[in-house]
């Protein structure tokens, strides 16, 4: 993905939702009223609401690039598969992190509205209503496709303080009211500033410069991700959560953080001093400029597994330094050494089990050709057929003295056992 491509979009309506395309995308199926409203005045739910209170008409805003558009669910869908037929997720179920992709959120319209003259009313849009709606929110939406985070080489989503409060006032300028005659009315526009309680997690890092761990500056994407996905079971969590806990902090209660993860690459590419942050293993493993450092720096005559950790961490340096002439910062380049050394130790311990076990299969034949040996010497010598022990060492392939202390031993086993001995 080229920068390019992650850049922000213009808020807009789509094409085919608009009154000069004759809403020719639109198709808006509402259910008819006695399906709707029963008795308002009614004390059980089952009698004052009918199954066509499932019925949802929403507008859907892409935030990564400022497209709007809006439509309906059949009202005969059960409540439970609703968010199957939606185009994006309701913020609510998002929480205040990443934004799944494609980056698709709705926002449900509501259509009971309540006021003391009228009572409860029920009213469902028409595609000229819901296109006035879709035209209210273009600034806000614009505002939130401006400021919400784009993180890594992909551009994923992330919320942004102004962002979430960009949203808020989505969420206000489609909440609809009747004026006496009936006629629909909607809230005046708003770009509400973002309340101080909705903080940066960047700004939280520039306070407090004393909790950031300087492992962040060479840390790959997944580390920096795992530690902006800090989730205690208590307390704040994400990376302020995280940061003060290591240093036995408390932050006061009341505060919302966004763009953890943002905040992490922010700093990690201000570390980098310009320089494109890659992954030291793809680097090495995958470029012609990382393969012939590798081959260039291997060491004669060893292997990684017999490299000392100072003699690493210059192996390490070296890699930096070439790839620094690239415009390039290695990431986890450390772990990733000592993940290699690692694994060629591993595969010698692992020949070290297989040695060890021929080893012991070999010790364990020979103690059984040994036993063997030895009761073929001891037949011979039974025989006292004249031959001499140097005569039979020879052929058992063992000293003559062995076998002369064996022929002594046998003559008094064999004077010790006769009969009246």
């Amino acid at each position: 993905m080229t920068a390019a491509d992650s850049a922000p979009g213009t808020a807009r309506i789509l094409t085919g939702y608009r009154p000069e395309d004759g809403f020719m995308a639109v198709e808006l199926d509402p259910p008819p009223a006695e399906y709707v409203w029963h008795d308002e005045h009614a004390e059980q739910q089952e009698q004052r609401y009918g199954p066509g209170v499932v019925y949802q008409q929403w507008l859907a805003v892409d935030a990564r690039d400022g497209a709007v558009w809006f439509g309906d669910i059949d009202w005969r869908t059960a409540r439970e598969d609703l968010g199957s037929r939606l185009p994006g997720l309701p913020r609510r179920a998002l929480g205040d992190g990443a934004v799944p992709a494609p980056g698709v959120m709705v926002q449900l319209l509501g259509h009971l509205a309540h006021d003391e003259r009228r009572g409860c009313s029920w009213h469902f849009f028409t595609a000229e209503e819901l296109h006035a709606v879709a035209l209210r929110i273009l600034p806000a939406v614009q505002r939130l496709v401006d400021s919400i985070h784009r993180v890594g080489p992909e551009g994923e989503l992330e919320w942004s303080a102004e962002a979430a409060t960009a949203w808020d006032d989505i969420e206000h300028a489609v909440t609809h009211t009747f004026d006496p005659s009936g006629e629909l009315l909607w809230p005046r526009p708003r770009t509400t500033p973002t309340p101080a309680w909705r903080v940066e997690v960047a700004d939280f890092l520039a306070m407090n410069p004393d909790l950031c761990d300087p492992s962040w500056e060479l840390a790959t994407d997944e580390e920096l991700d795992a530690y902006a996905d800090y989730r205690p079971d208590s307390g704040y969590g994400g990376v302020p959560g995280r940061m003060c806990r290591a240093a036995d902090r408390q932050i006061e209660d009341g505060f919302t953080f966004y763009g953890h993860r943002a905040a992490l690459y922010a700093h990690r590419a201000k570390a980098c001093g310009g320089r494109t942050p890659t992954d030291a293993r793809i680097w090495l493993e995958t470029t012609e400029a990382g393969r012939g450092t590798w081959e260039a720096a291997k060491p004669l005559g060893a292997t990684l597994a017999d490299v000392p950790d100072c003699a690493l961490a210059a192996l390490a340096e070296g890699f930096q330094s070439a790839a620094h002439e690239e415009g390039l910062v290695l990431m986890g380049l450390e772990a990733y050494m000592r993940r290699l050394r690692a694994e060629e130790r591993s595969a010698v311990d692992r020949q070290l089990v297989r040695e060890a076990e021929e080893v012991e299969r070999l010790e364990t034949m020979l103690k059984e050709f040994r036993a063997a040996r030895n009761r073929t010497v001891t037949r011979i010598l039974a025989w006292s057929d004249g031959r001499s022990d140097g005569d039979i060492a020879r052929l058992a392939s063992m000293p003559d003295e062995y076998v002369g202390e064996w022929r002594a031993r046998l003559t008094d086993e064999q004077t010790t056992s006769a009969p009246g001995a």
